[in-house]
This record gives C-alpha cells, sequence and structure tokens, in this order.
C-alpha cells in the first residue's frame, strides 16, 4: 500500500511539472515577438525596448547590439510563398 501511495505521488508530480512546463513555453513564444527580437540589431541581453534598424548601443543595459540573423531585411518570409518564384 505505502509502494503504490508513492507511485501516485511520483506520477502527480511528474504531471505537474509538465504542465507548469508546457505553460511556460508559450509565455516565452509569445514575448519573442517584440522588437527586441525582431529588429536588424538586437541587444544580447533582450533588453525591453531595445533593438534597431542600425548598429549601436542598448539604451537599457549599454551593450553594443549584434546583428540578429533571424531578421528579415525584405520584411518577408519567403518559406511561406506558394505559386511563385523569388
Amino acid at each position: 500500500m505505502k509502494n503504490l501511495r508513492i507511485v501516485f505521488l511520483l506520477a502527480s508530480l511528474l504531471s505537474a511539472s509538465f504542465m507548469i512546463s508546457s505553460c511556460d513555453s508559450k509565455s516565452n513564444s509569445a514575448d519573442k515577438q517584440g522588437k527586441e527580437y525582431t529588429s536588424a540589431y538586437i541587444c544580447p541581453m533582450h533588453c525591453e525596448g531595445s533593438g534597431s534598424d542600425e548598429a549601436g548601443k542598448c539604451p537599457v543595459c549599454g551593450m553594443d547590439y549584434v546583428k540578429n540573423e533571424d531578421h528579415e531585411s525584405d520584411g518577408h518570409d519567403h518559406d511561406s510563398h506558394e505559386g511563385h518564384n523569388h
């Protein structure tokens, strides 16, 4: 009986940890929509309100901006287009 109680407790804790981690990942992806993630130049610390189209320094922490490798310079995603070539 004691072993069954331990197994149930461990299963409950495991389920709770999966639920918490799935909620956390949703909020992280939503947070990555700001200009601190989408600008051509971004702060390595992703400070809120930072990001620029030109190289410079973060107004929040003072670190040098780095080129955002994920930035689309022409403003659209080539992978989602169908029916025409670039």
